[in-house]
């Protein structure tokens, strides 16, 4: 059975741990983000996170469920990195690509985390200020309710869709990557013509763009989507 996880004024630790530190679910968080970023998901054990943090590892679980609710911690820091100083500007399209890209970024910049984290939901501080975000510039640019939701929804998910692909690429071994990344020169770049005309038409451009992510390509689309559809609708209020 789950341990009831207390408040964080009432779990601190009163003494410091073996690194000198005092216990707090940010430390635990920030320990796990690097644990994650040396040696990958299956590192990250509460054993060893414990170790990592010089405390007894049952203690960790004054702060966290268990290691699947560490994971959403995680997320929702992730998310909180994105917002981090990130002010509306009163354009709805700039300030939701902007928004788009940080979050992007934030995750990319702790990859095996984002493997990890991308495709949940938390349900905590950060994850809800990000959605009263992204769904507050939509209403104020005059975006119904339900056409307001329907674009927060493709907005978030591609984003997190995104990342997750960027970031399992990025998370491979060195080796890996850079073997992915020789394929589209060595193989698809010397496709013949005469049976791949297509691909032999475009082999440059193929070469050039996809070892790069899709990813502000397709936010572009999507705004420019919704850009497209704002103008309709105000079109038709005669406003």
């Amino acid at each position: 059975m789950a341990k009831p996880v207390v408040a964080e004024n009432e779990r601190r630790r009163r003494r410091p741990t073996k690194s000198g530190e005092v216990l707090s679910e940010r430390l635990i968080v920030d320990t796990a983000l690097r644990m994650l970023r040396e040696h990958g998901n299956a590192g990250l054990t509460v054993r060893r996170l414990g170790t990592a943090l010089g405390a007894d590892p049952s203690t960790l679980y004054r702060y966290f469920r268990g290691i699947d609710d560490l994971t959403l911690a995680i997320g929702d820091v992730l998310i909180g990195r994105a917002l981090e100083g990130w002010r509306a500007r009163g354009d709805w399209r700039a300030d939701l690509r902007d928004l788009g890209v940080r979050v992007h970024g934030a995750y990319l910049a702790h990859p095996q985390a984002a493997v990890l984290t991308a495709s949940r939901v938390t349900g905590r501080a950060h994850e809800i200020a990000a959605d009263e975000t992204v769904l507050g510039v939509l209403r104020n640019a005059g975006f119904p309710d339900a056409d307001a939701v329907r674009i927060y929804h493709a907005f978030i998910d591609q984003s997190l869709a995104f990342a997750a692909l960027d970031a399992a690429s990025l998370a491979l071994p060195e080796a890996a990557r850079r073997a992915d990344e020789r394929v589209w020169r060595a193989t698809y770049a010397r496709l013949p013509a005469d049976t791949h005309p297509h691909i032999a038409a475009t082999a440059p451009l193929l070469v050039a763009r996809m070892n790069d992510s899709a990813y502000p390509a397709a936010l572009d689309m999507l705004l420019d989507s919704a850009a497209w559809q704002l103008r309709s609708l105000r079109g038709t209020s005669g406003s």
